[in-house]
């Protein structure tokens, strides 16, 4: 059964903090609804309403599209080992760009990695927690190297290039406000 609370709770962040993977999904008035996978030591807790994630460079950029309309975003966690357990948190999200005041202090939570595109600084206003029992176990084997060697690879230069080639525009064609 379905439980809502006004805040992230101590086990809710400890839940949250064990987790390998999140979901977050987002949407604009208008066209497809967007619901990506989110790993890597991407997102902290910061506090009883607020999570900051940090987004690495990707193929899309449908988050900070939407948000650029309709500002709410949803984070899901699920556990795939021993306790059934989904939980999400509701809520509106401010995108902070390498170009803002704060993104080096908010993306230096995470060592700031190459290919940072954007923090998400959430404010959550509802948690749902509910039963876990149709998810299957999991186990974690590893996490993956492939995106960090590639912004490596590409280095600053190449990222900022591949930002105009890929992630001016969400696919329902609305701007992500990446370079403004």
């Amino acid at each position: 059964m379905a439980k809502q609370f006004d805040t992230i709770a101590a086990p809710h962040k400890a839940f949250i903090e064990d987790q390998h993977l999140f979901f977050v999904g987002s949407a604009a008035r208008e066209g497809r609804v967007n619901v990506s996978p989110k790993g890597m030591d991407s997102l902290r807790v910061m506090g009883p309403n607020r999570i900051v994630w940090l987004n690495l460079t990707g193929s899309g950029n449908e988050t900070a599209g939407h948000l650029r309309d309709v500002n709410r975003m949803t984070l899901m966690w699920c556990s795939f080992t021993t306790r059934p357990l989904i939980l999400r948190c509701y809520g509106t999200a401010r995108t902070v760009h390498p170009r803002d005041a704060d993104f080096a202090e908010l993306a230096g939570l995470f060592g700031t990695p190459t290919g940072a595109r954007q923090v998400y600084d959430m404010t959550v206003d509802l948690v749902q927690t509910s039963c876990g029992y149709a998810v299957p176990f999991f186990d974690e084997h590893r996490e993956r190297d492939t995106l960090v060697t590639w912004a490596e690879d590409k280095g600053d230069d190449g990222i900022v290039a591949y930002w105009e080639e890929k992630n001016l525009k969400t696919i329902d064609g609305a701007d992500t406000g990446i370079f403004e």
